[in-house]
Order: C-alpha cells, then structure tokens, then sequence
C-alpha cells in the first residue's frame, strides 16, 4: 500500500515538474525579454551563493 501511494505522489511530482520550462529568454519577476547581450542569458542557480546569517 506504501509502495503505491509513494509512486503515485511521485508520478504526480513528476508531472508538475515537466510543466516548469527553463528559459533564459525572459526576465523571471518581469518576464521582460531579455537582449541579445544581456548578462542574466548565462546565470544559472549555482552562480547564486547565499552566506549564512552572521557571516
């Protein structure tokens, strides 16, 4: 019984994470294109480092 609610909750995940598209084309808040030289086309989430408080 285990097995199948843990599958069904992960096919469920699986589906809504297929919807989320990575596009560097718009801005994320804005959603304003960016420009052909736009710095923010070759950021990714590991460019992004987040001290800890106190720090």
């Amino acid at each position: 019984m285990l097995n199948k609610s843990l599958a069904a909750v992960l096919m469920i995940a699986a589906v809504f994470l297929s919807a989320c598209e990575k596009s560097n084309e718009t801005y994320p808040v804005s959603g304003e294109q960016c420009g052909p030289k736009d710095p923010v086309q070759t950021l990714d989430a590991d460019d992004c480092d987040i001290l800890p408080a106190g720090v």
